[in-house]
């Protein structure tokens, strides 16, 4: 015992605190612990458990997998289904295509002389899908483009705008016809605009999408000469009066057409493009000399003037060949500028105007009763102050005492009551004199068209014989009761001048083509009036008119050459009213009278001014003109004396 150590007493100490219990982590297919005691989780901080993510990835993946779905359908749409449309639209929006304008043909005079023609000209155009938003990153591009390009182009700005705002386009035209100035000054501004945006980046090009399609301009060299004859072009390049538009198929040609892929307005010069050339119009020669047209338009202008007339017209005519030289109306237009034109001069009044010709129709009664071989010139008619026909009292144009006239003198002295009493003797009965005097006048043209075929020609009012009213049958055949236009009349004229054969009047030549081939018109028609006989005797009786001093057109007489012509001052019917008011007054003629190449017409209607005589006011306006193209084609006088027929008699 004394070898084994005594025990050890233990000494009580400070008690120490419990140790925590360790929970050891479950292995595989060990039972999950049990919850610490409700009043044991009270102590420490609150645990939350989350529910299970699986029901919210499976919602996930359902809606993926509609998105793809619905990609995929659309994609099979477009790839397969749709393939063909949507790439002909992809083709449609990449390329454009644009008509090529066929050159206008040009009208010239006889001799080649420019009256029409074309020169080069722009279209201002635009694409509004590059003034969008998306396009110009500003929303006011539209108004700041229009601001600028307005008064190039002489437009409305507001108009522009809206043009440039226009929807589901790439076109739109902003100006007709512009002068290559005018695309010029916009080039340069576009070209500014875009040098100082790549610098700028406050800058915007809002004239990018500004583009101009080459077209071409009509011009008038000579201004208003012959524009009666010429009429104009309107905004869509056809012909809107006159030659252009009577002849606009051959002048206008045939457009042709070019396809090619752009981008940004510009068109991709590596990528092809396919083009159907145009055919330009074929050019117009007309039988217009421009030298004698302005003789004629100068003498027309000045005397309606002079006389405060509402207008009047000239006729010039080639008694051969019925070619007309010179066709003047005033007042007139100028086709460059048509807003300063006058709506009532814009036409060719010596075809349109349908007027009442007075003592020049004469000429038709004298040749029916030379011709009927009822009276010669020499014939003697006795002609009283007054004369009873029917419910009228006819009387001439001056007060006189009983004339012993001859036939001559009837025409000389432009007799009313001579001519009644003269055409009386052409039928046994007034209706029988009245549808053989009916018959003369539709063989000289009267009341069917001239045979020109110009736009708004009157072919004027000539009622069958067999409708004449009591106070016609007497009127017919002094000019009052019928109407005609200028051409006619002067038609007459150079009917008896061609020896009594009246050939159409003729206004073209012939045309040329592209090729440079020149057709000629065809032949006029020609028709045999009277015999060569009496056109010639006739032809005497009108030198009476102008040489023989008691002649009522001795203000037409022109130094050293024969001139045949006659007088003529009818009651004028206002077309406003449809009642007489004022006069027409006239002249006819031509020269030389026994060798006759050139027809002179002139009528003015309603002169305020002076006198309204016709041999007062238009003889002088013949002489002029007449003197003018003789001179011009060179006629040289035949010095044969003329005939000096008696114009009266003792009885």
């Amino acid at each position: 015992m004394s070898d084994r150590e005594p025990p050890r007493r233990r000494v009580p100490g400070p008690a120490r605190p419990p140790r925590p219990a360790v929970r050891s982590r479950p292995g595989p297919g060990a039972r999950p612990g049990r919850r610490p005691a409700a009043a044991n989780r009270s102590d420490g901080p609150r645990l939350i458990r989350l529910g299970s993510p699986r029901p919210r990835l499976r919602m996930v993946g359902l809606a993926l997998t509609l998105v793809m779905i619905a990609f995929v359908v659309r994609l099979l749409q477009v790839q397969a289904v749709d393939a063909g449309t949507y790439a002909a639209k992809a083709e449609q929006n990449r390329y454009v295509g644009r008509t090529l304008a066929a050159e206008r043909g040009g009208i010239t005079d006889r001799d080649g002389v420019e009256l029409a023609t074309s020169v080069d000209a722009y279209d201002i155009t635009a694409d509004p899908t590059m003034f969008t938003r998306e396009a110009t990153e500003v929303g006011d591009a539209p108004e700041q483009a229009a601001a600028l390009l307005g008064p190039i182009i002489d437009q409305d700005v507001d108009t522009v705008a809206r043009k440039l705002r226009t929807k589901n386009t790439r076109y739109v035209l902003l100006a007709h016809r512009r002068t290559p100035q005018v695309w010029q000054q916009i080039k340069d501004l576009k070209s500014t605009l875009g040098t100082k945006a790549e610098t700028d980046r406050n800058t915007v090009n809002v004239l990018a999408g500004v583009l101009a399609v080459p077209a071409s301009k009509r011009v008038y060299p000579n201004g208003d000469l012959a524009a009666g004859i010429l009429g104009w072009v309107n905004a869509d390049g056809k012909g809107g009066g006159g030659v252009e538009q009577q002849l606009n198929k051959q002048l206008t040609g045939k457009d042709g057409k070019i396809r090619y892929a752009q981008s940004g307005g510009r068109q991709v010069p590596t990528v092809g493009s396919t083009e159907t050339p145009a055919v330009a119009g074929s050019d117009v020669e007309l039988t217009i000399d421009r030298d004698i047209q302005w003789a004629a338009q100068d003498a027309i202008t000045e005397q309606v003037k002079k006389s405060g007339a509402d207008r009047g017209y000239v006729i010039v005519q080639d008694t051969r060949t019925g070619q007309i030289l010179a066709m003047a109306n005033a007042p007139g237009f100028d086709p460059n500028d048509l807003t300063q034109a006058n709506a009532a001069a814009m036409g060719n009044a010596a075809l349109q105007d349908a007027y009442e010709p007075g003592s020049t129709a004469k000429l038709m009664s004298m040749a029916a009763v030379l011709q009927e071989n009822v009276a010669t010139p020499a014939t003697h008619v006795v002609v009283p102050n007054r004369l009873h026909r029917g419910d009228r009292l006819f009387q001439d144009d001056v007060d006189h005492k009983t004339w012993n006239l001859t036939l001559n003198g009837v025409l000389a002295m432009s007799s009313n009551i001579g001519t009644i009493l003269a055409t009386g003797q052409l039928g046994k009965t007034q209706k029988q004199a009245n549808q053989v005097l009916y018959s003369y006048l539709r063989k000289f043209g009267i009341g069917s068209p001239t045979g020109l075929g110009f736009p708004g020609e009157t072919a004027g009012i000539l009622a069958p014989a067999d409708k004449w009213s009591t106070s016609q049958q007497y009127t017919i055949p002094f000019g009052q009761g019928v109407s005609i236009n200028a051409m006619q009349a002067a038609s007459v004229y150079s009917t008896i001048a061609n020896g009594g054969v009246r050939v159409e009047p003729t206004l073209v030549r012939g045309t040329k083509g592209p090729d440079g081939r020149f057709t000629p018109a065809a032949e006029p028609k020609k028709t045999r009036v009277v015999s060569e006989k009496t056109a010639k005797t006739l032809a005497q009786m009108l030198e009476s008119v102008v040489d023989d001093k008691q002649g009522t057109g001795i203000k037409a007489r022109i130094p050293g050459y024969r001139v045949a012509g006659k007088t003529g001052t009818a009651n004028r019917v206002d077309p406003a009213t449809g009642k007489y008011h004022g006069y027409t007054s006239s002249f006819a003629g031509f020269a030389p009278a026994d060798k006759p190449r050139v027809t002179v017409y002139c009528a003015i209607q309603n002169a305020t001014k002076g006198s309204y005589y016709g041999g007062q006011i238009c003889g002088p306006v013949f002489k002029q003109v007449m003197e003018f193209a003789l001179k011009t084609l060179q006629v040289p006088p035949t010095g044969a004396h003329a005939a000096r027929l008696p114009v009266d008699y003792t009885p």
